[in-house]
């Protein structure tokens, strides 16, 4: 089933500490043009990201916003700085001897002084955290593909009942071209009869003439182009692969068709008919806009 280009997902999730949102939505577009943003402190993760968007849309502009709780993740630890901790320890050590001091020297006492103690946040796990983002993004690109698949849905009825239309209509076009060539050719020996009045008339000159104009006005080939391009359409509707590129240059092909027609014929009503399935072709252009 056809899916269309635009679409809303968005996932919350709690993983290592985190509080993990993503959200993500897109329009129409040409081609893939994803973009991610985000902290940059997580910009690690924006490759790997856009990566699984790719599995997920082909065609379409994408906007992907994360934001990241991380405060009960962050874990901080407190180093000694060993050289600096022993040079006071030393130092203190000598002036106890030289003063002959009888205070002991204590960890309390050695942490009281500039940076002996340092505290840091621990080593974050790169991998891990680019992998919980993308656990979470896979969840609004669900819930992205679900939205855009009940859009598609709509689409395909849409340009199926049109495509049903056009189908009636050249059905008509069918019907009535035969028509034309009788209608012309009583035309053609009522005018003949009207000129050489009395004069006997060459038959064989009004069947000629209607021949050459049969032929002109001949539409058996574009119509029949017409209906196989309409079948190939619905045969696209149907599959699962993204079809919005092909559809496109199909819906040119059944535009030319209908302009042949319409331009061999010499009939109002033919002429009615076309600009009938014209109009019908036109929307469904439309909406071949926003499929995927």
């Amino acid at each position: 089933m056809v899916k269309s280009m635009t679409g809303y997902g968005r996932a919350r999730q709690e993983r290592n500490g985190r509080n993990i949102t993503v959200e993500v939505r897109s329009v129409n577009n040409r081609y893939l043009d994803c973009t991610v943003k985000m902290p940059r402190a997580y910009i690690f993760a924006e490759d790997a990201m856009k990566a699984l968007v790719q599995k997920y849309i082909s065609r379409g502009k994408v906007d992907v916003f994360v934001t990241v709780d991380a405060v009960t993740a962050d874990q901080t630890v407190v180093q000694v700085n060993e050289p600096l901790a022993r040079s006071y320890y030393q130092a203190l050590s000598r002036l106890r001897e030289m003063f002959s001091l009888e205070d002991e020297l204590s960890a309390a006492t050695l942490a009281r002084f500039p940076d002996v103690l340092a505290v840091t946040k621990a080593e974050e796990d790169l991998e891990m955290i680019s992998a919980d983002i993308c656990a979470v993004l896979e969840e609004a690109l669900t819930a992205h593909r679900q939205m855009r698949s009940v859009e598609g849905e709509k689409l395909f009825s849409d340009i199926a009942g049109r495509a049903d239309t056009i189908e009636s209509v050249v059905a008509k076009v069918e019907e009535r071209s035969p028509q034309t060539v009788s209608e012309y050719r009583a035309r053609l020996e009522a005018k003949m009869r009207e000129v050489l009045q009395s004069t006997t008339i060459d038959e064989s000159r009004i069947l000629t003439e209607a021949a050459i104009f049969a032929d002109k006005i001949a539409v058996d080939e574009e119509t029949v182009r017409l209906r196989s391009h309409l079948s190939q359409l619905r045969t696209m509707l149907s599959g699962d692969e993204p079809v919005g590129r092909k559809l496109d240059f199909l819906i040119q092909e059944v535009n030319r068709e209908c302009n042949t027609i319409g331009s061999k014929c010499n009939d109002l009503t033919i002429a009615r008919d076309v600009v009938n399935m014209k109009a019908e072709v036109e929307k469904i252009r439309e909406q071949v806009q926003n499929i995927e």
